[in-house]
């Protein structure tokens, strides 16, 4: 993550990676879950705090997530079913089920397809908020497999040229296997930035950069400045990658359609013909690399490519080059040796609500 986005050095409270991960699944069983489904539920969260992914750990959605669940908006107990089906694709109904573990079930599906038909796809409807894409496409990687995962809902973005926000960030994760270098690993928004660093942006007092939203009447606001008010619900339209189409925003914008097609209208998810706000749905895949070519070979070659992206020459105010993946996993490591760094106010939050739900805090 860019250093612009990290918790102010004077705000950091170091917090034990195995304490941060049973207080979260603790919570989860809590609100209602079942033990094995929470410590899924956990597990998502705590791959995206460990690899400084912190727009999709717990300081960002662990409280919606309980909201949601003590308000009856999300089922705690969810009886997920494939309601289509062939030998190399699905569609789950999540029995609007929290998407961090229908969305491991339906990648489990889609990975048991691969392993018997070369490939598989799964689509899957009436589910809520399923996390960090990334997660789920490196389920396959153990496997000898090419994994993906797409996930979309909301009206956050505008489309190029209009003046409402009628899709959402609509992520996009790409994991690929290697033989002894970090994994590729691409997790990124179709918007210009990911909507939930708005809420770190807001936490930690930053301004936003240029391109990132756009004005009431739908120009891009190519100034920057200010703050997005994320806690009080979104006030500005976010801008599809590229921000303006000059600069390539109808890329950004097409990638974004592509997503709601491929989750929600080709799973007949409720909403997504009509582009309502409330729609939520995910979209996952893996096929076998030995379907194509031999996976030693495979992986020999993906080390050669990355290294060689590595030893590009770096441009003057920068240090390397790097590829999707590499810094998260360097990130990971560190942070599995030393702890995970959480705002001051995301740590009162959990004392708080360790407080509420009987549970003893030990984030000290």
């Amino acid at each position: 993550m860019l250093d612009y986005f990290k918790v102010p050095e004077e705000d950091v409270v170091i917090v034990d990676v195995s304490d941060l991960r049973k207080t979260t699944e603790q919570m989860f069983i809590k609100c209602g879950v079942h033990p094995e489904e929470a410590k899924i539920g956990a597990d998502v969260l705590m791959h995206a705090d460990l690899r400084g992914i912190e727009t999709h750990g717990v300081s960002n959605l662990l409280r919606g997530y309980i909201k949601n669940y003590n308000s009856g908006q999300t089922n705690r107990n969810p009886n997920w079913k494939i309601v289509k089906e062939s030998p190399t694709t699905a569609t789950i109904d999540g029995d609007n089920g929290l998407g961090l573990m229908t969305t491991y079930h339906a990648m489990k599906v889609a990975m048991q397809k691969a392993a018997e038909y070369g490939m598989g796809a799964v689509s899957i409807r009436n589910s809520a908020h399923c996390g960090a894409v990334g997660y789920f496409a490196m389920m396959a990687l153990e496997h000898d497999m090419v994994g993906t995962c797409m996930t979309a809902g909301g009206n956050t973005m505008a489309p190029t040229f209009g003046a409402e926000a009628k899709l959402g960030t609509n992520p996009i994760a790409i994991a690929v296997p290697t033989k002894s270098k970090p994994p590729f690993v691409f997790d990124a928004a179709t918007t210009t930035i990911a909507g939930n660093k708005m809420g770190l942006l807001e936490r930690i007092g930053a301004d936003m950069q240029p391109g990132w939203v756009a004005h009431d009447d739908g120009t891009p606001d190519m100034d920057g400045g200010g703050e997005f008010q994320y806690a009080n619900g979104p006030q500005r339209m976010q801008l599809p990658l590229g921000s303006t189409r000059e600069l390539g925003s109808h890329k950004g914008y097409g990638l974004g359609v592509s997503v709601d097609i491929l989750c929600g209208i080709l799973s007949n998810g409720i909403g997504f013909p009509t582009l309502e706000a409330s729609r939520r749905a995910h979209y996952v895949s893996a096929f076998k690399i030995d379907g194509f070519s031999e996976i030693d070979e495979f992986k020999s070659s993906m080390d050669q490519m990355l290294d060689g992206l590595e030893k590009t020459k770096p441009a003057p105010g920068h240090d390397r080059v790097l590829y999707a993946g590499l810094e998260e996993y360097e990130e990971e490591k560190e942070r599995l040796k030393h702890g995970i760094p959480l705002h001051k106010e995301v740590v009162e939050w959990y004392k708080g609500a360790c407080e509420e739900m009987s549970i003893d805090f030990i984030l000290t």
